[in-house]
Parts: structure tokens; sequence; C-alpha cells
């Protein structure tokens, strides 16, 4: 059970101003490249990411919320993102929601955080701290991170191809068992860091994702950031 309903709830909130509308995830280059055209390709394109970078998210986010080093976490962030354009996107995302979870949730961690990485942290280890600091546990900031894997790209693409809205929140339903089970499994991963550091952490590898980002920062025009 969440520690807070409402606090999870406002944190994964698509309104709450951390930025995320700014960023694709990836699906405008997947558009781009007809790798995404309609409902089953999304759904495609989501599960892949949601067991690739979701979970590497969850991870990352749950080990913060659990209280690890942020500097080491964020460290293990750099680590498992090859594409310079992705960390890029990662820590400028990290620096908006920064902004606002420290007008939310007030607290000295944040703070800390934010004095430490002036160009702004990697976004899951600021949700982490971000879902410590509203008293969420380790599993919800996993399931707000997994769920914003998925979330961002479904509803870029609704923008981006015109996709009906309805198929597109009908993909991310029918995702939620798998989304339930890599917060699950990023969470467990996250109590096991505490004792065997973030070697224990999820590094799935997604090489599309990281080339596509690359293209993608170089087109002299796009909708999205990343």
């Amino acid at each position: 059970m969440a520690s807070s309903l409402a606090a999870l709830l406002v944190l994964a909130d698509g309104r709450f101003p951390a930025g995320g509308h700014a960023h694709s995830g990836g699906a405008e280059a997947a558009c781009a490249a007809g790798r995404i055209h309609d409902a089953a390709t999304l759904a495609e394109f989501c599960r892949g990411r949601l067991h690739t970078a979701g979970l590497v998210a969850a991870g990352l986010a749950a080990a913060a919320a659990l209280g690890l080093d942020p500097a080491e976490l964020d460290a293990a962030a750099d680590a498992r993102t090859p594409s310079p354009a992705l960390r890029t996107a990662g820590r400028r995302l990290g620096r908006q929601l920064m902004r606002a979870a420290r007008a939310t949730w007030p607290a000295p961690e944040l703070d800390a955080l934010a004095a430490a990485f002036p160009r702004g942290a990697h976004q899951p280890v600021v949700l982490g701290l971000t879902a410590r600091a509203a008293g969420l546990g380790p599993l919800d900031a996993a399931h707000v991170a997994a769920y914003e894997s998925v979330g961002g790209p479904a509803t870029a693409t609704v923008r981006l191809l015109g996709l009906d809205p309805f198929e597109a929140s009908g993909v991310l339903a029918r995702l939620a068992p798998e989304l339930d089970a890599v917060a699950a499994e990023a969470a467990a991963a996250a109590r096991r860091a505490r004792t065997e550091g973030t070697e224990a952490l999820p590094a799935a590898s997604s090489p599309l994702l990281e080339i596509a980002a690359e293209i993608h920062a170089d087109w002299p025009v796009r909708l999205f950031a990343s």
C-alpha cells in the first residue's frame, strides 16, 4: 500500500509541473522511423521501454526513496545511460522536477541534492528523493518511475500521430500487470542494493533507444526535447 495515496497521486499526475510534457521518451524518433504507427506498435514500444529504461529508472528511484547515497545513485544512472543526449535529457528533467519538488514537499535532502548537482541530478534519483520527502516508500517511487516510462510516450504519440487517446489509454491499461511486476522487481533490487551496492540495481539495455536519441538530438526541427 502507498504510504500516502494522495501524495502518490499528486506525484504521478501528468499535470505535476516536472517537465515531462516536453519529452516523448523516444516516441518521436520511433514514429518518424515507422516503428510506431498505430496502437499495436505503440504497445510494443511501451512494453520494450518498460522492461528496459523503465526498470532501470524504477530501480534508481526506489533506491533513492530508501535513502541510498544520491551521489552514488547518480553515478549509477550515468553508467546505465550510454547516450550523451539521454544523459542531458535526464539531468534536465531532474532539474525541473527538483524545482517542483522543493516547492511542493520542502525537505533538507532535496536542498542538499540541488546544491550538489546545480545542473541537475538524474531524474529517477530526484524522483526517489521526492517520493521520500512526500512520505512515500520505495515501491511507490518505483511505480511512478515505471508509469512515467510508458505514460510519456503514449501521450506523445497521441500528439505526434493523432492516435485516438482512448486507444492510447487502453495500451497503458493493458500494461498495468507488467508495470506492477516491474515496480516490484525494482523495489526488491533497491532493497538488495542497501547491502550489495548499486551493482544490485537493474541495468537493462535498450540500444535502439540510445541510438535513436542521438539521431533525434541532431534534428533541426522537432516537437519534443527527447
